[in-house]
């Protein structure tokens, strides 16, 4: 069963960062330019991983979270934060919505895979033969 991954970001940029590096696992990867859209998906998709910008034009990622946390089916979904911003503020409010990680703007493909491998079982896509 391959696990669904949602990316929540403004930058396009970012996006196809998080979708580059999963391709070669067994995941289906979804994105959303903003938190309205990121929110309409996750709860359309119900992923297994979400990874949420916490700054964002439309509605910030803590906005996002509190929602996600406000919704039943999305409760307990794992969200680890992309974020620029190292705000003691942000950073306490997102630990209080429990969220499962962070990761520092700008990063590598591999601080990524680090963190989805606390969470979920990543497994390599087999070459069809």
């Amino acid at each position: 069963m391959s696990n669904k991954i949602l990316t929540v970001d403004d930058s396009k940029m970012v996006r196809m960062i998080v979708t580059r590096t999963f391709q070669p696992f067994e995941c289906e990867i979804f994105e959303a330019s903003n938190g309205a859209d990121g929110l309409a998906m996750a709860a359309s998709i119900l992923p297994d991983l979400i990874f949420l910008d916490i700054t964002m034009g439309d509605m910030n990622g803590l906005e996002v979270l509190e929602k996600l946390r406000q919704t039943e089916a999305l409760q307990a979904t794992p969200v680890i934060m992309l974020t620029a911003e190292s705000g003691n503020k942000s950073i306490e409010r997102a630990d209080q919505l429990h969220v499962a990680g962070y990761v520092a703007k700008p990063f590598k493909g591999e601080q990524l895979l680090a963190q989805a491998n606390q969470i979920l079982n990543l497994q390599l896509l087999v070459a069809a033969q």
